[in-house]
Formats: structure tokens, C-alpha cells, sequence
């Protein structure tokens, strides 16, 4: 159901597409500059940070970047430099700040000890005018536009898009490229897709597992922090493979979970995940995987680098209905603000 007028969420996660198209022709220039200094000078290991959505973003960063580069990828924890005042030596290290306002003092901290200790520096961050964006060697500007609903989306979602962006164009991958190419258009239908089939069995629900595996895993935490902010839904993301490692004791009959799935090597595995858990009588939602058990929610075929910011788009219209099914406004979330300045 469409409200009228629309909730901003709603509004600003429908862009999407337009924001990938936007975001890509305006960093065209400086991927083609930060990229020739990359492959000159690789860096010996790279670095992420960021928090809430754009820490999500980073981890599916980290699988491209040590999948498609080889190069070893950690995240880092801004409390170390704002909160202790340590920084390890980062001579010849790459760090990959993301943010959407670029102002938190935490990250802000975080730079500036990095760089002192030898770090090259790139923001990907929507406020161009944000001192993060200054203080950067190089910018990737997610050009989302205003985004004033305190759910991240198009913003999320343009992090992942300047990821795939920046890989393509390091690793002169022309068939992912390609298929970034064709993007802007998949998310528009993407968004389209109904999943709606999840609503009225998590109507009342208080606890979730989002589960998936891969590059994936960085989408399943964004999914499970969106359905706490908005819907007030007690949501954990897991790995396919964490899961077996204690918590899957919790899966028992009419536990709900989702299940995202990618066409790689990672889909069989998740798949007998998803089998196992229905055989246990849990609420079975997957999206992505081809199987009988559960409820298919629909998906658009995809590369399956793509394929997960396909997932999370359609979940954000889901998401949006649910809050307002459970009676949240998805746009004003209990105890939250828009910039959270962390210290």
C-alpha cells in the first residue's frame, strides 16, 4: 500500500536507480585518477570505516576488495583513536571512509589519525560540503541528494553502488562495468517487486534472523538494522556459516527468519540452511534462492555481485509497509536522530 502522501522513506528509497546513474557519471573522472594512482602504488592493505548503514556498506566492500583484489581488508574501530587515542602504524594503507553527513567526530578523529600515521584517504560520503569530504585525498560522492527520513536507503544503497564502482575501475573489470551499466534501470525494477507476502506473519513478530553468506552478509546486516530502527523488530544478521556455530539453537518451530541468497558459490549452502530451518517448522522467508520450502520472495536474475543491492531495494519497500503495519511511522523512529554524532 502506497500512503498518501508517501512517508519520505518511501520516497527517498524509490530514487535509487536515479541515484546510480547520478553517482556514477559524476565520479567517472576522479575513479579514472584515484584508480591510476591505485594500481601504481597498491596499497598493502585496506582499511574501512564507517557507522550504522554505511558500516553494513563496508563490509560488503570488504568481500569485493579481498575477492576481486587480493588485498587484505579489515574494518576499523573509530573508538580507538576518538575514545583511546592509539592509531596503528598505517604507512602504505588504504582507508575507505564512509559516511553520509561526513561529520561525526569519531570517524572525523579517526581520519585525522590515520593520516598522521601514513594512511591515503578516500570518502565516499553524500555531503560533498562535510569535512570528511575536505579532508580526503580523494572523493567518491554518493550524490543520494537530500535524504531526510532517518532511515538510510538511497544512501546505502549508493555506497554499495560506489563499492562495486571503484572495484570495477581498479580491477579495469569491464563486464562488471557492464553490468553497472544496466543498474540504475534493475533497481527501478527491483523496487517494484512486491514482497509483501512477509508482512502480515511478521505483524506482531519480536524476533528476527537475517541470514546470508558472501559479499551478501553486509545487505543481511543493513536488512536487520532497518527492521529495528523502523519497526521496532528485534533483528539479528548472521553469516550461513556463524549460524551453525550456536545460535541456530534458537530456530525452532515458528521462528522467523529471511534468507538471502546469491547465484555463486555460496547458494547451495545457504539453500540447505533454508531447507533445514523449514524442516524445523521456522517461518521461512527467503529471496534469491531456488527452492520449494518457505515463501519465495521475488527477485530480479542478476550478476551476483548485484544481485544483493537488487534484495535490499525490494526489502525497502517491504520494510516501509511493515512499519506502518505494526503502526510506526517509519520516518520518525522512537529515539533517534538523523546525524548521530558519536564521540
Amino acid at each position: 500500500m502506497i500512503l498518501d502522501p508517501p512517508s519520505r522513506m518511501f520516497v527517498e528509497a524509490a530514487e535509487s536507480g536515479a541515484v546510480a546513474a547520478r553517482q556514477r557519471k559524476a565520479n567517472a573522472a576522479a575513479l579514472v585518477r584515484l584508480c591510476a594512482q591505485l594500481r601504481k602504488q597498491p596499497p598493502r592493505a585496506v582499511l574501512t570505516l564507517g557507522r550504522g548503514s554505511s558500516d553494513n556498506a563496508a563490509t560488503f566492500g570488504r568481500y569485493l576488495v579481498e575477492r576481486q583484489l587480493g588485498v587484505l581488508t579489515s574494518s576499523v574501530a573509530p573508538s580507538v583513536a576518538s575514545v583511546y587515542e592509539a592509531t596503528p602504524t598505517l604507512a602504505d594503507t588504504l582507508l575507505i571512509a564512509i559516511s553520509q553527513s561526513g561529520r561525526s567526530p569519531d570517524l572525523l578523529a579517526t581520519v585525522d589519525a590515520a593520516r598522521a600515521q601514513g594512511a591515503r584517504i578516500v570518502a565516499m560520503v553524500n555531503d560533498e560540503t562535510s569535512p570528511l569530504a575536505h579532508e580526503a585525498d580523494a572523493l567518491l560522492a554518493l550524490s543520494a541528494g537530500s535524504e531526510r527520513s532517518v532511515a538510510a536507503t538511497k544512501s546505502f544503497i549508493a555506497s554499495l553502488v560506489a563499492a562495486l564502482d571503484l572495484i570495477a575501475a581498479w580491477t579495469s573489470d569491464a563486464e562488471m562495468a557492464r553490468q553497472l551499466d544496466a543498474l540504475p534501470d534493475l533497481l527501478d525494477r527491483a523496487w517494484a517487486l512486491d514482497w509483501s507476502a512477509a508482512i502480515e506473519p511478521l505483524a506482531d513478530a519480536r524476533n528476527l534472523f537475517v541470514i546470508a553468506r558472501g559479499h551478501a552478509l553486509g545487505v543481511a546486516q543493513e536488512i536487520a538494522l532497518k527492521f529495528k530502527e523502523t519497526c521496532g523488530l528485534h533483528a539479528e544478521a548472521i553469516s550461513a556459516a556463524e549460524v551453525r556455530h550456536g545460535p541456530m539453537t534458537l530456530v525452532g518451530e515458528g521462528f522467523p527468519v529471511l534468507i538471502l541468497g546469491q547465484p555463486d558459490e555460496t547458494r547451495e549452502s545457504v539453500a540447505t540452511l533454508a531447507r533445514e530451518f523449514a524442516g524445523r517448522g521456522a517461518m521461512v522467508f527467503h529471496a534469491g534462492l531456488d527452492i520449494a520450502e518457505g515463501v519465495s520472495l521475488p527477485v530480479l536474475p542478476a550478476d551476483p555481485l548485484i544481485a544483493p543491492v537488487l534484495q535490499v531495494q525490494s526489502f525497502y519497500r517491504f520494510c516501509e509497509a511493515l512499519a506502518r503495519c505494526r503502526g510506526i511511522d517509519p520516518d520518525q523512529p522512537p529515539h533517534l536522530d538523523k546525524v548521530t554524532e558519536t564521540l
